[in-house]
């Protein structure tokens, strides 16, 4: 246990020793302005029944923080140990290749969570100057963020896989970002297709995110949604420690 909460630590400290962490944040913060400007107008042109999460999920801008954002998270995880040689010497230590690959992938998740911190600070703008008390809703809100933390939880372990495959950092964020495009893809595609289509159709209606995370921003929990998102992140997380094993095959 206290091999991994060092390797968390020693993880989490290197996306500040860089630039990339700061670049990464920058960008985010940058995308999470341009969304609050959007959500003030459409606020000021007319009233809306939609909760305010809601609002701020139906801009492509938060789409474009997760796609763009978690490829460069999760690029160096792996790939930059295997390029600078660190990586045979971390996996000579007294850890074992599980704690190496939840360690990595923890720091990641924590990464991306203090990312995401600033919008509760636009959260907490909107409240403070609203007339209507009722019009932020704080379950809506966590189950927000539960959405918020569980598409991470993917996208972290998507990249996490991607990075164990390639010395490359460069390869492995385009890896990362067209398997995420791809599921986006896919889901945009299940969003269109009739509930009457055959029943390959009726499975991939069953992956849109897009649904998924709609439910969570009105405060819905679904465990189907929660069940499919852990799932995922396990299977990504198992090919990963799968292929940090492979070494020993060599």
């Amino acid at each position: 246990m206290q091999a991994y909460l060092t390797l968390t630590r020693r993880e989490l400290a290197s996306f500040f020793v860089s630039m990339t962490g700061y670049v990464i944040i920058a960008g985010a913060l940058f995308l999470m302005g341009l969304s609050f400007v959007v959500l003030l107008v459409k606020l000021q042109s007319e009233p809306t029944p939609m909760p305010l999460t809601e609002l701020f999920y139906s801009t492509p801008f938060f789409w474009l923080i997760l796609l763009l954002a978690s490829p460069v998270i999760t690029m160096r995880l792996f790939a930059l140990e295997k390029f600078s040689g660190t990586f045979e010497t971390l996996m000579t230590t007294p850890v074992s290749d599980l704690q190496v690959v939840l360690a990595k992938f923890t720091a990641a998740m924590m990464f991306y969570v203090l990312m995401w911190l600033p919008l509760l600070g636009c959260i907490f703008i909107l409240r403070h100057y609203t007339t209507d008390p009722g019009a932020l809703d704080v379950g809506a809100i966590g189950t927000t963020y539960l959405g918020i933390l569980l598409l991470g939880g993917l996208f972290m372990s998507l990249g996490c896989f991607a990075s164990a495959l390639t010395r490359s950092q460069i390869i492995a964020a385009m890896i990362s970002f067209a398997a995420g495009i791809t599921l986006f893809l896919l889901s945009f595609l299940g969003n269109q297709i009739s509930v009457d289509a055959g029943w390959q159709m009726q499975v991939l209606n069953h992956l849109t995110m897009f649904d998924h995370m709609l439910d969570f921003a009105r405060g819905i929990v679904d465990t189907r949604h929660v069940v499919f998102y852990v799932s995922l992140t396990i299977w990504f997380l198992f090919l990963t420690l799968r292929v940090v094993e492979s070494r020993r095959w060599k």
